[in-house]
């Protein structure tokens, strides 16, 4: 099998290994692939793995000997699924491989709003600590999880990891989602999304893109939140609509947001949300931990082998 990896730095910038991967056949591995350069790079490949390239119809076209893609990742809307089915391309992708990691990225954005830890700290190295008449010293307000509540759109593996770190900090959980089945969990109870909205001290947004969720958060349930409230998203960042939700920052519509996706990444300098108060944005980094990396690396040679044995597992399907 001839195998080409379009773009696998960010998968593996150089602390895990391809070892698993080149034993399956001679393999190319490129950091990154401009779109110009895919069918020259990938002309002679029977499986392309990609994780932000897109795999357009047009391309899929000029790629006669392709019969797998593997998307290094959850999300798989950079490939044309319909026409990959068309042409008979196995498509598959890489569930739950960042489960824990993200939802841990929830709560760091979510804490760091709680308590202010960077911003507290550089006072502190300034001095400002040092000038305090007293033994303590804030100036921002200061947030206890315990009592408040979650709403959790979305409810997946990592929603759900989510909902049970939650539970831990003595959080009640609301949940908007199509399967409502029973989680063991206290003070948890399914709900409608406006009500999530009202109700909710925080909002976290663990759904995929759709047409249905593209901008589901938007000016008009953004207005139905509590001032003080926080919106964290480490989904996708077009569940947003990223005008909306500056201009709920800056209004003082809500309290706060911690972002890890943008609607496009990287940022325009225009994203109205760069500017935007009480609005903290990390670079799409929360599936990124060494160990979430290294189990994507370890499913994406998984799928393969199942290919190669003719029992493909994880196909997506348009």
């Amino acid at each position: 099998m001839n195998i080409c990896v379009l773009d696998g730095y960010t998968l593996n910038p150089g602390d895990l290994s391809w070892s698993e991967l080149m034993q399956l056949g001679e393999t190319a591995i490129y950091d990154r692939t401009s779109v110009e350069l895919i069918v020259e790079r990938a002309a002679n490949a029977e499986i392309i793995l990609t994780n932000k390239t897109p795999l357009s119809r047009a391309t899929l076209n000029l790629l006669p000997k392709l019969k797998y893609i593997g998307v290094l990742a959850t999300g798989f809307d950079v490939v044309d699924i319909q026409a990959a089915e068309e042409q008979g391309i196995v498509v598959t992708n890489i569930p739950a491989y960042g489960t824990e990691s993200v939802a841990q990225m929830v709560f760091a954005l979510l804490l760091e709003h709680c308590h202010h830890v960077q911003h507290h700290s550089d006072m502190v190295m300034e001095g400002q600590w040092g000038k305090n008449s007293d033994w303590c010293f804030w100036n921002y307000p200061l947030i206890e999880l315990a009592g408040k509540t979650i709403g959790i759109i979305g409810l997946g593996s990592i929603g759900l990891q989510t909902a049970r770190i939650a539970s831990a900090f003595g959080m009640r959980i609301l949940a908007y989602g199509r399967n409502h089945r029973e989680i063991d969990l206290p003070d948890f109870r399914w709900c409608e999304l406006d009500e999530l909205m009202r109700l909710s001290d925080v909002v976290s947004l663990h759904c995929p893109l759709t047409p249905e969720t593209e901008g589901m958060i938007n000016s008009e349930n953004l207005s139905l939140m509590k001032r003080s409230a926080i919106i964290i998203n480490t989904s996708r960042g077009k569940l947003i609509n990223n005008k909306d939700l500056a201009e709920a920052l800056n209004t003082g519509v809500i309290g706060g947001a911690g972002l890890d996706v943008l609607a496009v990444e990287p940022p325009e300098d225009t994203n109205p949300l760069l500017q935007a108060k009480n609005c903290l944005i990390t670079p799409h980094i929360s599936w990124a931990t060494k160990e979430a990396r290294g189990r994507l690396l370890d499913m994406a040679v998984d799928n393969i082998r199942a290919f190669i044995a003719e029992k493909p597992k994880n196909i997506v399907r348009s």
